[in-house]
């Protein structure tokens, strides 16, 4: 995975601060709206990569934020859980009902629209193409597989993380991100 595909959700310094989990928790308008502004685009990659893009990528993002805004009042802004990583553990859940409801067949994993500084059109043409290879590789991935993968690899989350999201032990996320990253590799050399 090239570090121009992967897309960090937050840093620590990227975090909101604690006084405005605060007033969220209070269920303080203004402060859930810098909340969602904040933590908008990360939902919304996080869902489109594991169901792909359309109207429902919109209703399950918006069903996302009224989850935390409900849940906010018991959400513990002094312990270690990051709230990016509370809410994108709302959202995979979400993502994961909605393909067991909706018996999806595929995914769409699309690279970034915008070409780093300095490609050439041959370049940004050869970086798109292994984009749209790595998306076809990645919907053939068991959902399981597919979810600990574009945590891992596109949200930065580590091991830890993702299985604390998911609710299964770290050793599960490591053979899934194997396993994944294996199909992947040999998808990916049977596409060249």
């Amino acid at each position: 995975m090239t570090p121009a595909m992967a897309e960090p959700l937050a840093s620590a310094s990227t975090e909101l601060a604690r006084a405005l989990l605060v007033r969220c928790k209070a269920r303080d308008p203004a402060a859930f709206r810098e909340f969602v502004v904040r933590y908008e685009r990360p939902v919304f990659a996080l869902l489109s990569r594991l169901l792909g893009h359309g109207p429902h990528v919109d209703d399950l993002a918006q069903e996302a934020f009224l989850r935390a805004f409900r849940a906010f009042p018991t959400f513990d802004v002094d312990a270690a859980a990051k709230p990016s990583t509370w809410l994108l553990t709302i959202a995979t859940r979400l993502a994961l009902d909605h393909r067991k409801r909706a018996a999806l067949a595929t995914v769409s994993i699309e690279a970034a629209d915008t070409a780093p500084a300095g490609t050439t059109p041959e370049t940004e043409y050869r970086r798109r193409e292994m984009g749209s290879r790595i998306a076809r590789a990645a919907s053939e991935l068991p959902d399981d597989q597919r979810v600990a993968f574009v945590l891992a690899e596109f949200h930065g989350l580590s091991i830890t993380e993702i299985a604390g999201m998911v609710g299964i032990p770290e050793a599960t996320v490591r053979t899934r991100l194997f396993r994944a990253r294996e199909k992947l590799k040999t998808a990916l050399q049977e596409l060249s």
